[in-house]
């Protein structure tokens, strides 16, 4: 009984996921010949902080434990990691890319950089976006901090992966502020 309660909630999500695309105009083969898998939206966050823009960023209550973790342990090695944006609603996602086409980008261009509603690995609370002091925030000049060297070498350990490499098999830009919690 569970298990078809959540296969009819995960049709219902790909439903509403299909319908925003469509309204987008995204080609019905997108996650396919991206290799993207379906994220499903978290729906037991926590806020965690408040950006610049007075934003409250949050992340799921697992993410959150390890990102503390995380974030303490480069303190301690004189690393200092900013969060920049976590959790994402599938409305804030398509609104970003609203926004993107009317100021006239082309939507091939703006899915380099974002992902279409409902995979993105913001949707889950998993995924974080970091920067460090005088660094702007999703930058590729991050690659050349010492944050970026320090996760590198650590950030494994408290479960986090750069999701988006250099010439990534997804079709995104080298996104190197982009780290995402393994799922459990």
């Amino acid at each position: 009984m569970q298990d078809q309660m959540q296969a009819n909630r995960r049709q219902e999500y790909q439903r509403r996921i299909d319908a925003i695309h469509a309204s987008l105009k995204i080609n019905p083969d997108y996650a396919k010949s991206r290799n993207l898998q379906l994220q499903i939206e978290a729906v037991d966050t926590i806020d965690v902080a408040i950006d610049n823009s007075n934003k409250i960023l949050k992340l799921s209550p697992r993410t959150h434990l390890a990102w503390c973790d995380m974030q303490r342990s480069a303190e301690q090695d004189n690393i200092h990691l900013n969060l920049v944006s976590g959790y994402r609603s599938v409305e804030y996602q398509q609104e970003l890319i609203v926004k993107k086409l009317s100021k006239g980008q082309s939507l091939d261009k703006i899915l380099q950089v974002l992902a279409a509603p409902g995979y993105s690995e913001h949707h889950s609370g998993r995924a974080i976006d970091l920067t460090t002091n005088n660094c702007p925030p999703c930058v590729e000049y991050f690659e050349k901090t010492d944050a970026f060297d320090w996760l590198k070498t650590n950030a494994t350990r408290f479960g986090f992966s750069l999701s988006y490499p250099r010439d990534n098999p997804y079709g995104f830009i080298y996104e190197p502020w982009h780290w995402a919690l393994k799922e459990e």
